[in-house]
């Protein structure tokens, strides 16, 4: 028997919103000979854990954007599903769960292969390594196409893949129909992994919603009123996970000198995770900092948010290629990152934002001094940022990328006869 999501151990209870049961949840698609209607391509997204992260907002964008009378989706984790993000996008009725939700090996080929062999999509598409099993699963079930991505680093990636990551990436990059990343570095990282040509590899970048980033009236300051945040403060905010590989204590030693000089500035820093409790500490024992930062947790109004920002910063010590520096960007904001991953791909140095080195606390507090010290200089590259946005990075263009690719491999496997496209 299959696992379901209400059989997660009693921490998930306790950190996760009540899921629903599992007849809700794992549910049987019916054939689509058994009804007179269009010809629609199946999809089954396969994800190690589906939570609030970059990744996951890019399968909810895929399933929103290639819906109708084309397209019909289905996710399957491998560990689980956070209930709060499930049911705040409508997903309550669409996620198989493969495995345990509690760390350690789980050999899931099987059950992955039976999921599929149930589900019986035309299009598995994997991503990172923690769902890499799909890909022999997905030949195991005879499914027609199998796609595997890689879209972002962890901290454990950075000094490179043991062998046996290597060898296993190999493996299911020869089984895959295509395989892709979101940025050009990592497709050269993940090639040198595998022992690969970069050729074989195709890069399909992130798309932002820019019309939901674009600025409104009246949001800066209605939200810096609801923050506690002054009128004529210069606003340093970050948005993202509170993890160690996006070294946000580099930011609060980058800001606390600025502070210290009377320069009119405060924090907004956006997320949670692990490393929040010994940021909000660092921050205590500051007296400069401490009275100027805000946190907030997880939220589902980070446009706003940004809205009440003068100035985004990414400090990551590695990326992939992060949704929060093009949800910075369409929001007329001048990025401040790292010229790490795909940083450098989005962001243009002294063109759309500032690149500096990861770590670099003095390199990030000189160029953070810059932009508070000159508004003008804030005001041009965050219109440039806007405008590389829409032009080349925009949620349109992104989901017209995986149409096309999985329309492309649905026709050489002759799925599309009776399909126009």
């Amino acid at each position: 028997m299959i696992p379901k999501a209400d059989e997660a151990t009693s921490r998930d209870r306790t950190e996760e919103a009540p899921q629903p049961r599992a007849s809700s949840i794992h549910m049987t698609i019916p054939r689509i000979e058994d009804h007179a209607k269009p010809f629609r391509l199946r999809v089954l997204h396969v994800i190690d854990r589906l939570d609030v992260g970059g990744t996951e907002h890019g399968i909810v964008k895929v399933i929103e954007g290639l819906s109708g009378d084309c397209f019909e989706h289905q996710i399957c984790t491998v560990r689980g599903f956070n209930g709060n993000f499930v049911n705040d996008h409508g997903l309550g009725n669409g996620v198989y769960v493969a495995g345990r939700t509690t760390p350690g090996f789980q050999f899931l080929l099987g059950r992955l292969a039976r999921i599929m062999r149930e589900y019986r999509p035309h299009v598995v598409h994997s991503r990172n390594w923690g769902a890499i099993e799909a890909i022999p699963a997905a030949r195991l079930a005879r499914v027609p196409v199998a796609i595997h991505s890689e879209h972002g680093y962890e901290v454990d990636m950075l000094a490179g893949l043991p062998t046996r990551r290597r060898i296993i990436r190999r493996i299911a990059y020869a089984a895959a129909d295509a395989v892709f990343t979101v940025t050009e570095e990592l497709r050269d990282y993940h090639a040198r992994q595998a022992w690969i040509s970069a050729a074989r590899i195709r890069v399909l970048p992130n798309g932002v919603d820019t019309s939901r980033f674009a600025r409104r009236s009246g949001a800066r300051e209605e939200f810096r009123g609801r923050l506690g945040l002054s009128p004529e403060s210069v606003v340093l905010g970050s948005v993202g996970r509170m993890v160690p590989i996006k070294d946000h204590k580099t930011l609060l030693q980058a800001a606390e000198p600025l502070i210290g000089r009377g320069l009119p500035v405060q924090l907004l820093l956006v997320g949670s995770g692990p490393e929040l409790s010994k940021h909000q500490e660092f921050v205590r024992a500051s007296p400069i900092l401490s009275g100027r930062t805000r946190f907030v947790g997880s939220t589902a109004e980070v446009p706003s948010l940004l809205s009440a920002m003068d100035v985004f910063v990414l400090p990551s010590l590695s990326e992939g290629m992060s949704n929060t520096i093009l949800e910075a960007m369409a929001s007329s904001l001048p990025v401040v990152a790292t010229n790490v991953g795909g940083n450098p791909e989005l962001v243009e140095d002294e063109r759309s934002g500032l690149l500096f080195q990861p770590g670099d606390v003095t390199g990030l507090k000189d160029r953070l001094e810059r932009l508070v010290r000159d508004p003008g200089a804030r005001q041009e590259l965050g219109e440039s940022a806007r405008k590389r946005a829409v032009h080349h990075f925009s949620l349109e263009r992104m989901i017209l990328r995986y149409r096309d690719l999985y329309l492309e491999l649905a026709r050489k496997r002759n799925l599309l006869a009776a399909h126009s496209g």
